[in-house]
């Protein structure tokens, strides 16, 4: 059983009811949904969420694998983790060992279902223990140390040339695989031998800030096929 959940909760404060809010005509988590529901390798999408209006709201997509999970208030709070809401689950529903949970961030409408599918084969192919998606940054980094800055992914006094740099992978947080069984031995949503997917670059974006709609909306827009 391949089960894409999506966890979901109202208190959002950047944007009220953000996972509700319509983005490009529909509820933000509309998309993610719809790319779970399309994608074959799914079997059933849970949304976890505390608030009886979303709850009402995705029930009435009127998709067929979808199901909702009734978060605790305790792991829909501020400070509560995505794993906390994801062991809840697994503790009261009891899925099977071997089945693969694939986390879903609401917040990523530019996933779609090819990219979970050709995710999913990928990760049966590279024999992973878990996956998560991922964009390849180009940029030069560096970090605060030793009361100074250093890079940490380019020779600055051997500068290379835009195209013969790898650039790192970055997650966008867009999905991640592992097993119920690995998720509950490690309380983590990766575990053992961890792979990349790699995605387009534009699926770096997800809704945080109110001026992430707007970039999110026109990227939609550009890139719906």
């Amino acid at each position: 059983m391949n089960t894409a959940f999506i966890p979901v909760r109202g208190g959002s404060k950047s944007i009220p009811l953000k996972n509700i809010k319509e983005l490009n005509g529909k509820p933000l988590v509309y998309w993610t949904a719809l790319a779970a529901q399309e994608a074959s390798c799914i079997n059933k999408i849970v949304i976890a969420t505390d608030s009886d209006i979303i709850k009402t709201t995705v029930l009435n997509f009127g998709f067929n694998k979808l199901k909702v999970f009734d978060r605790s208030l305790e792991n829909a709070s501020d400070t509560a983790s995505t794993e906390s809401v994801i062991l809840e689950y697994i503790e009261k529903m009891k899925p099977q060992d071997n089945d693969l949970l694939f986390l879903i961030q609401a917040t990523s409408p530019l996933l779609k279902s090819k990219h979970i599918d050709e995710m999913y084969k990928e990760f049966c192919k590279n024999d992973s223990d878990s996956m998560f998606s991922a964009v390849r940054e180009k940029q030069f980094h560096w970090i605060e140390k030793n009361n100074g800055i250093e890079p940490i992914n380019y020779d600055y006094k051997n500068r290379p040339r835009r195209q013969d740099f790898n650039g790192i992978l970055a997650e966008n947080g867009a999905c991640y695989i592992n097993s119920v069984k690995n998720i509950k031995e490690n309380k983590c949503r990766l575990s053992g031998k961890i792979s990349a997917y790699e995605l387009p670059s534009f699926t770096a974006y997800e809704i945080d800030e109110p001026a992430d709609w707007i970039i999110v909306e026109q990227l939609m827009k550009n890139f719906s096929n």
